[in-house]
């Protein structure tokens, strides 16, 4: 049976996931959403919030999973994180990351994070 793109979302978030937890990061929110924007991960390390958008990609031919974030992507997640900390004033010090997985023929070829994503 064929995966459709949300399953394979699905399977590349449950991979962020468990690599985010492996790195000490503590998973507080999967798919939190408000209005019509949504962040794929909330997670807390240290003092810090992380609000985390996972790219997953299959294939290479459509470019570096990474390179298919927009700025308006960009815009949404920083919209929803002044919601969350709205919301969870204990919260003073955020940081904006992008976790791009590969996964070629089923197998995870490359996991690669950037932290504190500024735009």
């Amino acid at each position: 049976m064929m995966q459709t793109n949300r399953d394979k979302g699905n399977k590349g978030e449950e991979l962020a996931a468990a690599h985010l937890e492996k790195n000490g990061y503590t998973i507080l929110e999967r798919n939190w959403r408000f209005r019509h924007w949504e962040v794929d991960i909330i997670a807390s390390k240290g003092r810090f919030l992380h609000f985390i958008e996972v790219k997953t990609r299959h294939s290479l031919r459509f470019g570096r999973p990474e390179e298919s974030i927009t700025r308006d992507k960009m815009n949404n997640l920083r919209n929803i994180a002044e919601e969350y900390q709205y919301q969870n004033p204990d919260w003073k010090y955020v940081q904006f990351d992008v976790l791009a997985i590969t996964v070629i023929d089923d197998v995870v070829r490359e996991v690669f994070m950037i932290e504190d994503v500024y735009f």
